[in-house]
């Protein structure tokens, strides 16, 4: 049984930072690309990160950029979302995802496994 499992998530003030990890067991990381994913109040969900399981390139979106840093550790089945100079509107329930190499983090679809999320709260 594949499990994703986030954790990480906390209550900081703006220009705080935090890390979040997403720990795959089940499955061997090698042929998946990771990507994380929020969910706000009242907004759609958003894919903010991708991590390639081919070759480590990345994707942010554009308002992350240059504040947030994916990884990936596959000896430990292990993904990461750094997040620096957190902003109110990083308030969210983050997840991380799989899609298979084949199809492609960037692609936008394929998720084929899922975790159950972690909020972050960012408020003065």
């Amino acid at each position: 049984q594949v499990q994703l499992v986030e954790s990480g998530g906390d209550l900081v003030k703006p220009g705080g930072s935090l890390r979040l990890s997403c720990v795959v067991s089940g499955i061997t990381l090698d042929y998946y690309d990771i990507g994380w994913f929020r969910l706000a109040p009242g907004k759609e969900r958003q894919k903010i990160s991708c991590i390639s399981g081919r070759d480590g390139s990345t994707y942010y979106e554009d308002s992350v950029k240059g504040r947030f840093t994916i990884s990936r550790d596959n000896a430990k089945n292990t993904a990461y979302l750094q997040q620096n100079n957190l902003k109110p509107e990083d308030t969210a329930v983050y997840y991380c995802a799989l899609v298979s190499v084949t199809i492609g983090c960037e692609a936008g679809y394929g998720f084929e496994y899922w975790g159950k999320g972690t909020l972050v709260t960012v408020t003065s």
